[in-house]
């Protein structure tokens, strides 16, 4: 199986057995963004979660949550920001807190002034990052990657998913620390059921999130270049993980524009996933269909309603009805 194939059945799969916030592919480092992404991202909702989500569907953007702006008397909003917050930075996050929800405006003597529609709640509690590996005979950078994360201790937990058989070599070429799962169909079910098994190789360890971490940069032959990163570093970025995860979520695909694929039965597979019946698989219709393959069937792209399926079947709320004291923008003084 392919690994994104392998990644969004395994998605689909975990939404249906936990009450958790999904996510794909997000990055996972701090001080070198974008060095290191996660394939998946669980996180544990806390106590604040319903709060969070009666604010907005959107990812909040970190610079806002940071921000001086409160719930109380509204600010002038060049003054709310950091004074190493850039100038651009604080008005495309003040302008996409204004879009989405979060502030509520207002002009004074042609300034503008802003405030939080709700304080914003610690919601995330625990965070497991999911590497996926189909298949263990071809690594890549696996082993380098979860020392990584291992190191850095940005998640609470790290988990390895494979459909390979896993060995005690395999064991031995990874941080002890990392879990093991092995994904596997249920022999015993309806193959077009698409039922997956996880058998549990190996339990995660604890990592310790609350102290610093040390996170590689690069590596070279005898020498790795290193940062260590604090620990407000790492809560910090762990709430922006936490917020990518609740805006973006894990249906992040498209579905193809071709007659051979057709989106799967959500009750059958776990959700309403790009199946092409030409290649008897799921697909990535952004890098494998087109005219260049084969089987191409230009058609109309299916209207499926993915947002709406996270909404029926996950917390997330894809229309919630917000916090806004009243109704308030630009548009108002023009």
């Amino acid at each position: 199986m392919s690994e994104f194939a392998f990644e969004l059945e395994l998605c689909a799969h975990l939404e249906s057995r936990r009450e958790e916030v999904l996510a794909r592919q997000l990055g996972a480092s701090v001080a070198d963004p974008g060095g290191r992404i996660l394939d998946v991202v669980a996180v544990e909702p806390g106590p604040g979660f319903d709060d969070r989500a009666a604010i907005t569907s959107e990812t909040i953007p970190d610079a806002a949550i940071e921000s001086a702006v409160g719930t109380g008397r509204a600010r002038y909003w060049k003054e709310a920001f950091a004074d190493d917050c850039h100038p651009d930075h604080a008005r495309r996050a003040t302008e996409r807190a204004c879009e989405i929800g979060f502030f509520e405006r207002e002009l004074r003597n042609g300034r503008e002034y802003v405030r939080q529609v709700a304080r914003y709640p610690e919601w995330a509690d625990r965070i497991v990052g999911i590497e996926n590996k189909p298949d263990l005979g071809r690594p890549g950078d696996l082993e380098s990657q979860l020392r990584t994360d291992v190191s850095l201790a940005l998640v609470d937990e790290v988990v390895l998913a494979t459909e390979s058989y896993v060995t005690r070599a395999h064991l031995n070429r990874i941080p002890e620390e990392v879990g093991v799962w092995r994904v596997h169909r249920d022999d015993r079910r309806d193959e077009e059921t698409r039922t997956l098994e996880i058998d549990v190789v190996r339990e995660p360890t604890e990592l310790p999130v609350d102290e610093p971490g040390v996170e590689p940069l690069e590596f070279r032959p005898g020498r790795t270049e290193i940062a260590v990163v604090s620990a407000d570093a790492k809560a910090r970025s762990r709430r922006r993980l936490a917020e990518r995860a609740y805006g973006k979520g894990w249906r992040t695909y498209e579905m193809p524009g071709c007659g051979a694929c057709s989106p799967t039965d959500a009750d059958d597979f776990g959700a309403t996933l790009p199946f092409c019946t030409w290649n008897g698989r799921l697909v990535d219709a952004a890098s494998e269909c087109g005219p260049s393959c084969p089987g191409y069937e230009p058609a109309d792209a299916s209207t499926a309603d993915l947002e709406g399926e996270r909404d029926r079947r996950t917390p997330w709320k894809a229309d919630p009805d917000g916090r806004r004291r009243r109704q308030s923008g630009l548009d108002r003084f023009s």
